[in-house]
């Protein structure tokens, strides 16, 4: 019988159920389920509905059932920073308020007042971003000490989800590093700085690594799917499971994991906590087998899925990008400014920044669209070359993984801006590199260079030059 590894990748804008198998030496990937996702408005506070989205979780395990191809394990990844506080019953305390929340404003000025940025940033090397763990904590600790004093457990979101499954509790490394309280030295939470911003440090468990076993489905979900099944933790931050799937095993390769953010970087042994790093505002991600996704957080497709949504015409994004390319309006925004984390207009967000800037304000769905391409294809190239800057290395090939890689419109303008070759693919990077991580735990890869061979030979690959 042909085994089946099943990823469970759940981004921000929706959710697949992607089974992965051998075949002739290749991967191949089926995707079997696919499902809506999205922060709902509750009282004015953007929520994650996590009671849905573990049905969801559920119904696509039940068409694997259905289909008959029954997967002997299972990862989950997600995206970073959001959590849940369970209190000594396991309910959750409060609501599952999401990291485009307004609701960390200001927090990071509490923060610094016990620790100074610079410090933060040398002791833990991560970007700073309002919406990390570290803020939303304080901004709980602000209106709701209470969660903070009941609380029993805190589990990042797919930890939440494995919980839900098997019964067992475990904050796995990769989704952990996001929130800006892993120590980068120890690779484990850095408990004396939970303790100085007074956030309940019993709550955090011990950190687990990808490939850990979690375990075997609970009695009550084998009864309600149909099937038992060994949940194993991939890289359970989404962005650390694409990382996985760029096809090279080039240690100087930039990636762009492409999807609502645009994460760009490289791998490295050894986290850069120093405070050039910092200003030019990198971070130190965690990744498989200790290694670090040194890169930046660039607002990234959001913009466009954002301004879709607001078009009076129901276009596809082929469409868009068509129309996009066949304009001439040289305005560039700043992708990474807060003005565009969660506007109630992207539009309106993107028009003020030109016309506070004096550029030309565009008006059409094509020039919209454009000023958006061009402004993320600029943010790679300057990206790039600070990358540059700050390892001493030159970089000839850019790789963009995820659903991005499909847009070719960018992928020409980030051949352009960069001035380097792009190799865009697969674009189903996330799921790829979560299912890597069941398979070397199964033995069916003994290494990740060899995984990531497989990946070059099984997946079609673009380059733009």
């Amino acid at each position: 019988m042909e085994k089946y590894y099943l990823a469970i990748d759940i981004g921000a804008s929706s959710g697949r159920h992607m089974l992965a198998g051998m075949k002739d030496g290749k991967m191949q990937l089926e995707e079997v389920y696919r499902f809506p996702n999205g922060m709902d408005n509750k009282n004015g506070t953007l929520c994650w509905d996590v009671e849905r989205l573990f049905t969801e979780i559920k119904n696509g395990l039940k068409k694997c059932k259905e289909i008959g191809k029954i997967p002997v394990s299972m990862g989950i990844d997600t995206w970073g920073v959001d959590y849940v506080l369970l209190d000594k019953d396991d309910n959750i305390l409060g609501d599952t308020v999401g990291y485009r929340d307004s609701r960390t404003e200001g927090m990071d000025e509490k923060v610094y007042e016990v620790i100074p940025q610079d410090d933060l940033y040398a002791r833990t090397g991560i970007q700073k971003q309002i919406f990390n763990t570290i803020y939303q904590l304080m901004a709980v600790k602000e209106s709701h000490p209470e969660y903070l004093e009941q609380a029993e457990t805190i589990l990042m979101i797919p930890d939440y989800f494995n919980f839900l499954l098997t019964g067992v509790k475990k904050n796995e490394y990769t989704e952990a590093t996001t929130g800006q309280l892993i120590s980068p030295k120890t690779n484990d939470w850095d408990y004396e700085l939970i303790d100085m911003l007074g956030y309940n440090s019993g709550m955090f468990l011990p950190v687990s690594m990808p490939g850990t076993v979690v375990g075997g489905f609970t009695e009550e979900v084998q009864k309600e799917v149909g099937f038992n099944c060994t949940v194993v933790l991939p890289a359970t931050h989404d962005t650390g499971s694409a990382v996985l799937a760029v096809p090279t095993n080039d240690d100087d390769a930039v990636y762009i994991s492409s999807g609502t953010w645009s994460l760009m970087g490289i791998e490295r042994k050894e986290a850069d906590c120093s405070m050039e790093s910092m200003k030019a505002n990198f971070t130190n991600e965690g990744g498989y087998d200790h290694r670090f996704r040194y890169l930046k957080n660039i607002m990234g497709l959001w913009m466009i899925q954002s301004v879709k949504k607001e078009f009076t015409e129901d276009l596809s994004f082929a469409q868009i990008c068509e129309m996009a390319s066949k304009e001439t309006i040289s305005s560039i925004v700043d992708c990474n400014d807060d003005c565009f984390l969660a506007p109630k207009s992207m539009i309106e967000a993107v028009q003020k920044f030109c016309r506070d800037t004096n550029q030309q304000v565009p008006e059409t769905v094509g020039e919209i669209s454009s000023v958006i391409y061009n402004s993320l294809a600029k943010c790679y190239g300057d990206t790039v070359e600070e990358i540059e800057a700050i390892t001493g290395k030159k970089y000839s090939t850019i790789y963009v993984v995820g659903g991005g890689s499909n847009a070719g419109y960018l992928n020409e303008l980030t051949a352009e801006y960069t001035g380097r070759k792009v190799s865009a693919g697969p674009s189903e990077a996330t799921a790829i590199g979560n299912v890597i991580v069941q398979m070397l735990h199964d033995g069916v890869f003994a290494s990740l260079p060899e995984a990531r061979t497989c990946v070059k030979e099984s997946f079609d690959v673009k380059i733009y030059e």
